[in-house]
């Protein structure tokens, strides 16, 4: 038996910081400790600020997810001021915040996770040609056309948000700016280029024949496009096999409708949908650099441990639900949604389903905003006055690109006293908890295989980017 240890990191194509150190027995992966190495401290820098400055501070926690946190953080004092948003206005946050997702899943695809089948490691494979072709970085066709595609996708955030990142157009009361019968035409014109691109190249066909697809039997079935490429590497690699997760998935609902929220609220845990509760929702710091006890967010703090105690290995805290660990994301969301083909891929559970999720997501997404578009009334008001208390408490609940997002504040005399926040990456890249029980991806690692002198396992880097982590949110 021959038994060793790697660091592996820092990993390209990830923002921010990760290492993840491995034990390796055998050939396989035996277990992973997932380490976020940077402290960045947000939730500390808005002590003592007056709760509106939120809307300006959260949205630099990231430049890929902004619009998601300015989202959460709007929700948060809305529901501190006992306030709803304009309907209209809601309506317009859903389209800049749904827009934003669609641009993350497109960058993920095309330049984070698919370059990886490019490399030497894959020469000879009958795909490997096809591959180079298409998602060789800088160059390949494929990328090239991504790009163009999410640059007039964001022309929509352009116009209802004035810039990206950092858009201040959300706000507790609705949306900035009103949309005019023209605005809606253009932003038509924007949603029909994008439609073109993913029924051109992401999947070479209506988007409806890919939402139609049921079962991993007709999935296979799928030969067309970017995906079809995909799939067949993905039989090939195995990669229905590999990083199969723990099968609890969370979903905090994603984009408010007239009938609740476009894709539902919920758990999926034994093979079955449950209720969420967030009032069940604990962070657990035993192995994290933070001082303190287990809390609900809504009564913890972010104290640094700055000794570093060797009982932890990453800044990040352990959230769980009801104890349990739960994995979050666009598969999740479509799980917990109902989709039939998500449905099937719970019983998977692996990268293919991971990347199968998102795409299915694109296709579903891009589908309902063409229909939101057609219900927003230019002739109706898109902000309502909010006034917010001197004293009060508030949460926000959003899905981001990558899964669940969570806001939690409290303020006193116009001050904030505590502001917690819950990212995607923090859920899928937690250490440890007090039971010892692993995190998602940590979970997902154990039985990767690790070539003899292989130092940073090719199979790992499929696992990891399958999760699309988001370090410098995953640490506020």
């Amino acid at each position: 038996m021959t038994q060793k240890s790697l660091l592996v990191g820092p990993f390209n194509r990830v923002e921010g910081d990760l290492e993840i150190k491995l034990d390796v027995s055998d050939g396989r992966v035996t277990a992973a400790y997932a380490n976020s190495p940077l402290f960045r401290g947000f939730e500390r820098i808005l002590l003592g600020k007056a709760p509106t400055e939120a809307l300006t501070i959260t949205p630099r926690i990231c430049g890929i997810c902004s619009i998601s946190q300015s989202a959460a953080a709007a929700r948060a004092l809305a529901h501190a001021a006992g306030a709803q948003p304009s309907l209209q206005g809601e309506k317009v946050a859903t389209l800049l915040h749904a827009v934003e997702n669609l641009a993350d899943h497109i960058t993920h695809f095309n330049l984070f996770f698919m370059p990886d089948f490019t490399r030497p490691n894959y020469e000879g494979q009958a795909w490997f040609d096809r591959a180079v072709a298409r998602f060789t970085a800088m160059k390949g066709s494929g990328l090239r056309q991504a790009v163009e595609a999410r640059a007039e996708l964001f022309h929509i955030v352009g116009l209802l948000g004035g810039k990206w990142p950092h858009t201040l157009a959300i706000q507790p009361g609705g949306a900035t700016r009103a949309p005019s019968q023209r605005d809606k035409i253009r932003i038509g014109a924007d949603l029909n280029a994008f439609r073109r691109y993913l029924e051109t190249d992401l999947f070479g066909a209506k988007l409806e024949s890919f939402v139609e697809v049921k079962t991993r039997d007709e999935l296979d079935a799928w030969t067309t496009g970017d995906v079809g490429l995909f799939l067949e590497i993905s039989r090939d690699l195995k990669l229905d096999q590999l990083g199969v997760g723990q099968g609890r998935y969370l979903s905090f609902g994603a984009y408010p409708s007239a009938d609740g929220v476009i894709f539902r609220q919920g758990i999926w845990q034994d093979g079955k949908l449950g209720t969420f509760d967030p009032a069940a929702i604990t962070e657990d710091l035993s192995h994290a650099w933070m001082l303190g006890d287990t809390q609900h967010p809504r009564s913890g703090q972010t104290a640094p441990d700055t000794l570093m105690r060797d009982a932890a290995y990453s800044w990040c805290k352990a959230p769980r639900l009801a104890g349990d660990v739960f994995e979050t994301g666009a598969l999740a969301r479509q799980i917990i949604d109902g989709h039939p083909l998500a449905v099937d891929l719970a019983k998977e559970g692996s990268v293919r389903a991971r990347i199968i999720g998102r795409l299915l997501e694109i296709a579903r997404t891009q589908i309902a905003l063409e229909a939101l578009l057609q219900e927003i009334d230019p002739k109706q008001s898109f902000m309502e006055l909010v006034n917010i208390p001197q004293n009060g408490e508030g949460v926000g609940l959003v899905e981001a690109a990558r899964g669940a997002l969570g806001h939690w504040v409290r303020f006193e005399k116009g001050e904030i006293i505590s502001y917690q926040i819950i990212a995607p990456t923090t859920w899928n890249f937690s250490p440890r908890d007090a039971q010892g029980v692993p995190g998602p991806v940590e979970a997902a690692l154990v039985g990767a295989p690790v070539a003899e002198g292989e130092e940073t396992p090719i199979s790992v880097q499929h696992i990891v980017r399958s999760y699309d982590p988001c370090m410098v949110c995953t640490v506020h």
